[in-house]
């Protein structure tokens, strides 16, 4: 795809749902792609803040090669301004190290020799350097490897089409159900929820997060919407992961999430009808159960897979394929 279009002598970034229009030498609100004069440059690209090798239970996703490890980084930058960000340290920094440039091709052999079966695109948002993921997950599937985004949804409509194919799981961070709420942090509730649907329809395994933000977005009625929300137009199996927020960033008032909220959102999602909901970040347990017999498949312990009892993906005593992606065993 084209990341860039030209309308009335400035060029509209098309990365995510901001479409930022640029005059020259002027930088989007994601502070890392510059309109240079005769294009759009991803200022981030080859230019990595974060890179880890992660369980894919810390993503979180559930129901995708569980018990795997996930090369994982980001950069600096984002296109929302959370005031309850857990990585401001890099989301919200403007200034980009350039000491080491590190090409697609190093990610992908990095992953490789680390055995590694994905490559996940996180901790700032990845939206903001599609440009470089991308050069990343096609020599990644010609690799064998499987690609994530960790995101907050705010794709444009150009890069959700263009990710069919290529990104194979997502996690989407649905953080409210109120349209004002969600522009006090920089987006559209409107076109977090389009998005989610999309990606659904594009078949990329598709995973929801909430984090519960005392006062912000914890009452019974707005959780209900939004896991009635996932039923409806997501899908019933569609795992919820609903995690515990701590004070900090611009938000240390706050009291932290409380364990008697996250089992209240905990079962609001269970009574509203979605089958896989999980509380995360606290100790407490995790287990998936077969939908349809209680069988226990995957046990954990916080983020760690303790055993997995899956076999080819199904439950070995009802025969039920539980949904997801998973390995052949």
């Amino acid at each position: 795809m084209n990341y860039y279009e030209e309308v009335n002598g400035k060029l509209v970034c098309l990365l995510c749902n901001h479409y930022c229009q640029l005059k020259k030498k002027q930088t989007g609100l994601c502070g890392v792609n510059k309109n240079t004069g005769d294009k759009i440059e991803c200022l981030v690209y080859g230019y990595i803040a974060a890179l880890n090798i992660d369980p894919i239970e810390k993503k979180p996703l559930y129901h995708f090669l569980p018990a795997s490890r996930s090369l994982s980084l980001g950069t600096v930058g984002c296109n929302f301004k959370c005031a309850f960000c857990q990585n401001w340290g890099i989301s919200q920094e403007k200034e980009i190290n350039k000491e080491q440039y590190i090409p697609p091709r190093y990610i992908v052999d990095l992953a490789l020799s680390h055995h590694c079966q994905s490559i996940s695109y996180t901790y700032n948002e990845p939206t903001i350097f599609y440009p470089y993921a991308k050069e990343i997950a096609k020599l990644a599937h010609e690799e064998g490897l499987k690609n994530v985004f960790v995101s907050n949804g705010f794709e444009s409509l150009e890069v959700v089409n263009d990710m069919a194919g290529l990104i194979d799981a997502v996690n989407i961070d649905l953080k409210t159900f109120n349209e004002n709420y969600y522009k006090k942090l920089g987006g559209s509730l409107d076109i977090v929820l389009r998005n989610l649907e999309l990606f659904k329809e594009k078949n990329i395994w598709t995973e929801v997060t909430t984090l519960i933000v005392p006062t912000k977005n914890d009452t019974p009625e707005e959780l209900e919407s939004l896991a009635r929300f996932i039923k409806e137009k997501v899908g019933e199996t569609t795992p919820w992961h609903i995690s515990a927020f701590h004070p900090d960033y611009k938000e240390k008032k706050l009291p932290p999430t409380s364990f008697e909220s996250l089992n209240k959102a905990y079962e609001i999602g269970k009574k509203v009808g979605l089958k896989y909901v999980y509380r995360g970040n606290v100790s407490v347990n995790n287990d998936t159960l077969c939908s349809h017999c209680q069988n226990v498949l995957i046990q954990r312990e916080r983020m760690q897979v303790v055993q997995n009892h899956l076999k080819n993906g199904q439950c070995q005593v009802c025969g039920k394929p539980l949904e997801g992606v998973y390995n052949e065993t």
